[in-house]
């Protein structure tokens, strides 16, 4: 079994949210794509306190699939620095970790 972990991004525009998750989930690269909020961001950027509505992206997916969902991001994301962070997944039901590796496998 694989390690299996849920990669977390933001974007300002529903509709990239939407580009990335299809995008990504069609590459087989995740399982599956949350798109989730508006939520509301407060952050630093350039010497300023930002607040700003965006939209959360929650993908899940295996530890070797990591470098090229990264670089799919990279590629489809309009911020400068767009957040990735992987968190690892320590436990969950044996169904659903098959699935995310049945759909992470090539086709």
């Amino acid at each position: 079994m694989h390690q299996h972990v849920t990669i977390t991004t933001t974007t300002g525009d529903h509709s990239v949210a939407e580009q990335i998750a299809a995008d990504l989930v069609d590459r087989r690269l995740v399982a599956c794509a949350q798109i989730g909020g508006p939520i509301r961001s407060v952050y630093r950027w350039e010497g300023t306190v930002e607040f700003t509505e965006e939209i959360v992206l929650h993908l899940k997916t295996t530890a070797e699939q990591v470098d090229a969902v990264k670089q799919v991001i990279a590629k489809l994301h309009p911020y400068d620095v767009p957040e990735v962070i992987v968190t690892p997944i320590i436990d969950g039901s044996a169904e659903y970790l098959k699935w995310i590796d049945d759909q992470t496998r090539p086709a």
